[in-house]
């Protein structure tokens, strides 16, 4: 992933835009960067991503998300097909 591709599609925060607020910031917790834009509070897709992100800052990493912004937002849209009312666990099996 580039630095100006989308972390949290629901509101558009790029791994740049999160990356200056870690280094700004410095969040002690993950859950710190919804702070940022709003990141991780729509339809929670990229939290265990901002996860990861803020445990290679913590860890003095980096932040990266080894991914393509293609198959990332495939991911996600799957994801989303999956949390839709009327859809159950048993569909994804």
């Amino acid at each position: 992933m580039d630095q100006d591709d989308h972390v949290c599609l629901c509101f558009h925060v790029s791994l740049r835009k999160l990356r200056a607020y870690l280094k700004r910031e410095q969040p002690k917790v993950p859950s710190q960067l919804s702070d940022c834009l709003g990141a991780g509070t729509g339809c929670q897709w990229c939290v265990p991503f901002l996860k990861k992100l803020h445990k290679q800052w913590a860890e003095g990493e980096e932040p990266q998300l080894p991914v393509s912004p293609e198959s990332y937002a495939k991911r996600r849209a799957d994801y989303r097909t999956r949390q839709e009312p009327g859809s159950s666990d048993e569909d994804t099996q």
